[in-house]
């Protein structure tokens, strides 16, 4: 598979007119996922779902959307019934989440839907226009995080901060080294060489890990996201009483940086499979790398957000009622052959929300952080039912 046409060329055009010659991966990253005319989210209309080159949870089951509802209304009676109530979504997709969400609330909380404002931010253009298709509301609007004025509600995401370009750093002649992007015989090469800002060095003093020890060998490669930092940053000033909620495959700090891990998280999808080449198919693949979570909440105290909780999404999702849909799920099925396919259906989807094998969605991790907030709260979706 070829990339686009020209993408390959203008990478290599901009590498060569560098003063080094060459450009961070982190900037190789943004340039393949969101280069105007050619980037991945920027121009492929299909890369979620069946037919794109992954699912994510809303794709299974309108119940993901349901169940976030479910905690969406315990934050409104949590901040005492504002009006207006503030959802702002943070990389929407096709919209599937806001659908449900918005039918939900509507449906079995209409004192919530009414006082209900739903804003989405969206960087890609193409899926903005899906959006848009899609979610024919009054209550929709699409804005951007600078644009925005700061709410009372919450602001949330599913799958985002993996999509950030992250900056790759190997150890190398006990120093930290980054991992540049340059060209040889018009072919795309790494190189080694200082890092590009101070900011790398911080990072690791800001999650308590140590590469440069004994337990890290020679060439332990990893990655760090800034963007993730830089992003709590603007969220967290867009927040004048509320939550953030934050859903996505990743780690700990010291499960992220484990020594056993040397190669990093760093993985592309393309058409439903995965590899760790990100040199090819350019600008028709998905590259991700794993959250650091330890990150989020130790950058997040500094800004001002208390963590009220860190949890799976298994577990998040079971608390917010998803065991009683599975055990409640014959009685909604309509007899007959169709309504048995169904039912085996909608169960193998309930659960694959939950599925806590170690690739698993019910593995994601779901981060819960507040501002402005009394202290001793409760959360539903943090309140793990009692297995039965």
């Amino acid at each position: 598979m070829t990339s686009p046409p020209n993408l390959s060329s203008m990478i290599s055009a901009k590498i060569q007119s560098t003063p080094h010659q060459r450009i961070t991966f982190a900037s190789y990253m943004d340039l393949a996922l969101y280069h105007p005319t050619h980037g991945y989210y920027t121009t492929k209309p299909s890369v979620l779902g069946p037919n794109g080159d992954f699912i994510t949870s809303p794709h299974l089951s309108d119940d993901f959307g349901q169940l976030l509802a479910v905690q969406f209304a315990d934050l409104w009676h949590i901040l005492d019934q504002p009006n207006p109530f503030h959802l702002v979504e943070m990389g929407a997709g096709q919209g599937l989440i806001a659908a449900d969400v918005l039918d939900y609330l509507q449906q079995h909380h209409s004192d919530c839907y009414a006082a209900l404002t739903y804003t989405i931010i969206e960087k890609s253009p193409i899926l903005r226009a899906l959006q848009q298709e899609h979610l024919i509301h009054d209550k929709v609007t699409w804005t951007t995080l600078e644009e925005l004025t700061p709410i009372t509600g919450c602001f949330f995401s599913n799958e985002l901060i993996d999509a950030f370009p992250v900056h790759m750093i190997e150890k190398h002649d006990n120093q930290l080294q980054e991992v540049y992007v340059t060209t040889q015989a018009g072919a795309l090469q790494e190189t080694l060489d200082l890092l590009s800002t101070d900011k790398l060095s911080q990072y690791f003093d800001l999650v308590g890990i140590d590469l440069l020890t004994d337990s890290y060998p020679d060439g332990y490669r990893t990655e760090v996201n800034l963007a993730a930092l830089d992003w709590l940053d603007t969220v967290a000033r867009r927040i004048d009483r509320g939550f953030l909620l934050t859903i996505d495959y990743g780690h700990t700090a010291q499960r992220y940086y484990s020594p056993a891990r040397y190669r990093g998280t760093l993985q592309c999808y393309y058409q439903h499979r995965h590899h760790d080449d990100p040199y090819i198919n350019i600008g028709q693949q998905d590259l991700t790398a794993h959250i650091d979570f330890t990150a989020l909440q130790n950058h997040g105290e500094h800004l001002g957000l208390t963590t009220l909780g860190y949890t799976q999404q298994g577990l998040f999702l079971m608390a917010l009622g998803l065991g009683d849909r599975l055990a409640n799920l014959s009685q909604s099925i309509s007899p007959g052959p169709d309504g048995f396919n169904q039912l085996i259906q909608k169960r193998q989807a309930l659960h694959q929300l939950m599925d806590m094998n170690p690739m698993g969605l019910g593995t994601f991790g779901v981060l819960i952080q507040g501002k402005g907030l009394e202290n001793n709260i409760s959360l539903k979706g943090l309140t793990i039912p009692p297995m039965g």
